[in-house]
């Protein structure tokens, strides 16, 4: 038995706002499914190519009180649990936390369960809801029908300082919230949980100060590249040369949470890992 999944965000925004974000379907329609429909405290359903296992709803209501939402969802073939608690702090800011079971790490590298991908799933969700709290651009979302995997981002920030977020090996591993070790160079090791972990990814292309393509075996190539847009910094992102029959969508989920984390980091002056 795993040890239940736990994220949590501070939004800027009360706990009234936060709970109106949760329920109403047209806002969920934008940071969470591509359809919903609320009726609590007996429906809380979404559905849509943006939800794993998303071609109907799966949810059904266990427990709602206001501040807090349990959830039965169906994925992967076991109903997993799904609980959703707003912490007030103060009248402007709200702590969202979700608990989230049935989520083995093994099958996010393994891709044997769609469960694998609820730990990016339930990250690049929370990023985007304190985004569309806080009035700002919302993240590309996943697209669960699509083997095509392309994104791109917005970031108020120079190119230079982006750039050097990406390819920093300490500044990397605090806006993705992991240890990442990163030699920036064609041939260099690009390794998830830093060189101790013992594997490590391969950098296969590199464009000094705008891109980076990184050869994952079989989940793939990754690449992202660099723009200037009138002092902002337009950064696209594509996922190739995988398996089209079994895409590697918590690797994408991984991607996505990831950007939305790099556009915090670069954006905001009192940006912290816990705040999205």
């Amino acid at each position: 038995m795993t040890e239940p999944l736990v994220l949590q965000v501070r939004a800027k925004a009360g706990v009234d706002q936060v709970r109106e974000a949760l329920t109403d379907p047209k806002a969920l329609n934008l940071w969470l499914g591509e359809h919903s429909t609320v009726d609590l405290p007996g429906t809380y359903e979404f559905w849509g190519r943006y939800i794993p296992e998303g071609d109907a709803p799966h949810q059904r209501v266990l427990a709602y009180d206001g501040t807090a939402l349990k959830l039965a969802w169906l994925l992967g073939g076991e109903e997993t649990t799904t609980e959703i608690t707003l912490l007030p702090e103060g009248d402007d800011a709200t702590v969202i936390k979700v608990e989230q079971s049935h989520f083995d790490f093994a099958d996010a590298i393994s891709g044997a369960n769609i469960r694998g991908v609820l730990q990016t799933f339930w990250a690049l969700a929370l990023a985007n809801l304190v985004d569309h709290l806080e009035g700002r651009e919302l993240t590309t979302r996943p697209d669960f029908t699509s083997p095509v995997f392309e994104g791109e981002a917005l970031i108020d920030a120079p190119i230079a300082q982006v750039y050097s977020s990406l390819i920093e090996s300490e500044k990397a591993s605090a806006w993705f919230g992991y240890p990442i070790g990163i030699e920036p160079w064609v041939g260099g090791r690009y390794a998830m949980g830093g060189f101790d972990s013992g594997a490590a990814a391969l950098v296969v292309d590199m464009v000094e100060g705008s891109k980076m393509s990184i050869d994952w075996g079989p989940a793939g190539i990754s690449t992202w590249e660099l723009a200037e847009s009138d002092g902002k910094t337009r950064l696209t992102f594509v996922m190739s040369g995988f398996d089209t029959d079994n895409p590697p969508y918590g690797a994408w989920l991984g991607w996505l949470s990831g950007a939305a984390a790099l556009r915090r980091y670069n954006e905001l002056s009192d940006w912290n890992i816990y705040a999205a």
